[in-house]
């Protein structure tokens, strides 16, 4: 599966912040985590923790924790050079092994976007 190079020099701590909201579409998951959306329905098939809610015409909605799982896996593979299968297995043997310094730096930046709002 090629790679597009621009999203994979963009690393996970870099990425925009999530904002707060329930649902996303395949779309703002697709610019959350520079991954294209056919990436993400590729995903969706291998790894078993990857379960966004669906509605009416198959339309899929993606939750926080979908995204940090995306992110995590975008990370393993764009970032450490882990295969699908090797990526699969390292999340398996922690759960969803969703906590990281990347995330630590994700919460920094929503925090620091929530403070400017709130200046």
């Amino acid at each position: 599966m090629s790679h597009d190079p621009a999203s994979i020099e963009i690393k996970v701590s870099e990425l925009p912040p999530i904002p707060s909201k329930r649902y996303f579409t395949i779309g703002e998951v697709s610019k959350l985590c520079v991954v294209k959306p056919h990436v993400l329905r590729y995903w969706e098939q291998e790894f078993a923790q990857l379960k966004p809610v669906t509605r009416r015409g198959n339309r899929r909605y993606y939750q926080h924790h979908d995204i940090k799982l995306i992110r995590k896996i975008r990370g393993l593979l764009y970032e450490e050079g882990f295969t699908i299968t090797g990526a699969r297995h390292k999340l398996g043997k922690k759960g969803q092994g969703v906590s990281s310094r990347a995330d630590i730096s994700e919460v920094r930046r929503e925090l620091e976007s929530l403070i400017k709002e709130l200046s």
